[in-house]
């Protein structure tokens, strides 16, 4: 099973605090029937360190055994912008050209759409981040099936799954699902604790969270 959304990667951002939780991140993710796995640091804001993330990247591979460890990168909007699309191709996920992709929480940019489709004008397959945490999304579940329809790919983050029954974000990831419109569920891991929820995410049983 792929895990294309982890932070994993330790001492870089929110997810692991240092290597020790990282290897037992891993363990964890070999429990959950994981066998390659994406670590995705947040690419935003000023704190970003692309050199540190190569050092612990380097230092994380030899506890990978048993699991396809690749570097990828969850790239902010704001980010992007900043960067330049120009600058973008070396923010994929390793060996592919995969570009997770992560969008402001409460409205989207005007030019979303133009700047969808140059990234994939680069040959990029755009994957966008829990698309079940954006309010657009939420109120108009079309707003989805628009992003699919521009050629992006939708990845569902598992931990919205244990949040209670009327959670927004866990009702509109099951709407997500019910309208076929999700490639991935991840399990976006902070922590061991989050790939027991990944294990159990609809990806394996949908009917379960119903």
């Amino acid at each position: 099973m792929r895990d294309v959304h982890s932070h994993i990667l330790f001492g870089v951002d929110d997810g692991a605090r240092d290597l020790n939780e990282s290897i037992a991140m891993l363990e964890a993710a070999r429990q959950a029937g994981v066998t390659d796995l994406v670590a995705t640091p947040h690419c935003r804001g000023s704190h970003f360190d692309l050199q540190k993330i190569g050092r612990h990247f380097e230092q994380l591979e030899p506890y990978a055994y048993g699991l396809r460890l690749r570097l990828g990168f969850e790239v902010h909007y704001r980010k992007l912008m900043e960067m330049g699309l120009d600058a973008i191709s070396g923010y994929t996920t390793q060996g592919t050209n995969e570009f997770l992709f992560e969008l402001p929480t409460a409205s989207f940019p005007l030019d979303l759409e133009r700047t969808i489709f140059g990234l994939r004008g680069r040959g990029l397959e755009v994957i966008i981040a829990h698309p079940e945490r954006y309010a657009p999304v939420q109120e108009d579940i079309s707003v989805a099936g628009r992003l699919v329809d521009m050629g992006c790919r939708l990845q569902l983050s598992a931990n919205c799954f244990a949040e209670g029954r009327f959670s927004r974000r866990r009702r509109c990831a099951l709407r997500l699902l019910e309208k076929g419109l999700v490639s991935f569920v991840a399990s976006d891991a902070h922590c061991v604790d989050d790939y027991k929820v990944f294990a159990r995410a609809p990806h394996r049983d949908q009917a379960s969270w119903l």
